[in-house]
């Protein structure tokens, strides 16, 4: 069975099994309810069950195609308890169709809740966003010319929020202009159809663009618990505070004095949550020891930074973080850990994220030293640094930049 919804005002809300796209069409009453008929398990469809009487409605949605057999107006197969939808799991994906001339819009649901998708309709984009954020559609098929606010300032509002910017957004528009388009991926537009589409392509790029948008959920939501796994770690650790915040602010500013491109302050960024998750391996009685640590403390310490690596390594958004993890312990002489690695062969991002960690740390309280003013601090620093521990040029590019700070404030 393979139902679609239709939520928006005046609607009410049916099950369809089997239909074609004529008998939905036809059933639309005043309130555009759609009633439920019952099929055998399988139906095949004669050709001409498959001749739109409101051929006018039908054409500015669907483009006729001579060479599609009858069978893509129906669902392929009926689905089954346990079986899949469309290719996806148990769960049919959410369309969300907007259009305010209702023959267009219909004819796009019934051809989308035979493919085995659940359907919701709007006829403005005034309630679009609204009806995004409560129904939480896995794409939007949105008409561009409509009255009040049209497709363009829709998808605009929607990518720019970080609730719905992942949700893929094609528009179906009558414009073939190129002005029109530049403007839709512009405002974020992920694929343009002309009316009328033809409706295997249709099918193919909904199913395909639906695929991506739940791919990259996977990563937002596998990044997600990485950097709550980070926060935890802090956390276990009362002495540090908003060491991370820090460190994130502090960052943002440095790279952008050095002219980090946006991958790399995004790199930047999230090693300063992530550089120290290899610490949820290291034992309490390590990681909290409030004495001085042993070399054989210091040793397993010093494997946070390996499991760190081994933790973000599987996501491939990670690519740029994993050195800062790995190597933000380097040393410029090649005293340093886990690799000793010597001048530039320390990834640039680990150099310029070693020294922002260690002015916040010089620079904050601790149970066992105390906050040191920022001269003293860079003074510090400067004495590392000339005992070969730390880059000289990055390190005089950061005094600059504390400096300049200063002098603002």
């Amino acid at each position: 069975m393979i139902q679609w919804k239709s939520n928006h005002t005046g609607f009410t809300e049916q099950i369809v099994s089997g239909l074609n796209a004529i008998s939905i069409v036809k059933s639309i009453g005043s309130n555009h309810a759609v009633g439920s008929q019952n099929v055998e398990s399988s139906l095949i469809l004669s050709q001409e069950d498959l001749i739109f009487e409101n051929s006018q409605a039908a054409s500015s949605w669907i483009k006729a195609d001579v060479n599609c057999g009858d069978s893509l107006l129906v669902s392929r197969t009926l689905q089954a308890k346990g079986s899949k939808v469309n290719g996806f799991d148990l769960d049919p994906p959410k369309v969300l169709v907007v259009d305010d001339h209702a023959a267009s819009r219909m004819t796009a649901v019934a051809f989308l809740g035979m493919e085995g998708y659940e359907v919701i309709e709007a006829d403005s984009g005034s309630i679009v966003v609204e009806l995004v954020t409560q129904k939480q559609p896995d794409l939007i098929l949105l008409d561009v010319m409509m009255p009040g606010m049209d497709g363009f300032e829709v998808c605009q509002l929607l990518k720019q929020d970080e609730q719905t910017r992942l949700i893929p957004v094609i528009f179906i528009t009558a414009l073939n202009d190129r002005r029109s388009r530049i403007r839709g991926i512009e405002v974020g537009a992920d694929d343009f159809l002309t009316k009328p589409f033809d409706r295997v392509e249709l099918a193919a790029r909904v199913k395909s663009l639906v695929r991506q948008k739940r791919l990259n959920e996977d990563l937002d939501h596998a990044e997600q618990v990485l950097f709550s796994i980070a926060m935890s770690i802090e956390s276990r650790d009362p002495n540090t505070g908003n060491h991370c915040e820090r460190l994130v602010q502090l960052g943002q500013v440095f790279g952008e004095y050095l002219n980090l491109s946006r991958y790399q302050l995004r790199d930047l960024r999230w090693g300063s949550y992530l550089h120290d998750i290899g610490k949820v391996g290291i034992p309490d009685a390590v990681l909290l020891k409030k004495g001085e640590l042993t070399s054989e403390d210091w040793q397993i310490m010093q494997q946070h930074v390996l499991i760190g690596e081994k933790i973000c390594q599987p996501l491939r958004s990670m690519r740029g973080v994993i050195p800062i993890i790995r190597h933000h312990h380097e040393r410029w002489d090649g005293s340093g850990y886990p690799d000793r690695l010597q001048g530039n062969d320390i990834p640039y991002l680990a150099q310029v994220f070693q020294l922002i960690d260690i002015y916040d740390a010089l620079t904050s309280e601790r149970p066992y030293k105390r906050s040191f003013p920022s001269v003293e601090a860079l003074s510090v620093m400067q004495q590392e640094t000339d005992s070969g521990w730390r880059n000289p040029k990055l390190m005089q590019q950061f005094v600059e930049f504390i400096r300049s700070c200063q002098g603002k404030e």
